[in-house]
């Protein structure tokens, strides 16, 4: 059950947000929330230490502060920092944690890069009448939950969480 657990509920979330990020440029703050409250309870009951909480929360918490620098700067939306460090709670301070940095920022950076050039080809996308989210074509923002999710679905399986539910099943 703790497994099952694992296996839905980190990938669910980082997929509602991406959807909900590219439809509204907002990432609800339960999704954040959920992903917090979800690991602590799967984490204890799990049997992880106390210790090895604590580290996973200290990550998390290392994420958010850099991420608040950033939203500080209007680099990044709020949404996006909580839903960063949020993810980040799921790896802890692990060698999986960079991996999903990493994707997150490659991811980030194809994002920008196809947005904006759909941006410079928005008058001939509504002529063609392509299904593209007005969201893409008129906000200024760029919708980096989704960065995050795919970030999250390709780092997830090295995760620390990931691994221990896997194990657990054999």
């Amino acid at each position: 059950m703790i497994a099952a657990a694992v296996f839905v509920i980190f990938p669910l979330c980082l997929a509602i947000a991406a959807s909900s990020d590219l439809i509204t440029m907002t990432i609800p703050n339960r999704v954040s929330i959920i992903l917090a409250v979800a690991f602590l309870g799967i984490a204890t009951l799990a049997g992880m230490p106390l210790v090895v909480i604590g580290a996973h929360l200290a990550a998390a918490f290392s994420v958010l502060v850099v991420c608040f620098g950033l939203f500080a700067l209007s680099i990044m939306g709020g949404g996006d920092a909580k839903l960063l460090a949020g993810a980040s709670l799921w790896f802890g301070f692990s060698p999986a944690l960079v991996e999903f940095l990493i994707y997150v920022s490659l991811f980030g950076g194809i994002a920008t890069f196809l947005i904006l050039l759909i941006r410079t080809q928005a008058h001939v996308i509504l002529a063609v009448g392509l299904p593209v989210p007005s969201s893409i074509l008129l906000a200024k923002k760029i919708p980096y939950g989704i960065a995050i999710a795919a970030g999250g679905f390709i780092a997830f399986p090295s995760s620390p969480l990931f691994i221990a539910a896997l194990q657990s099943l054999n």
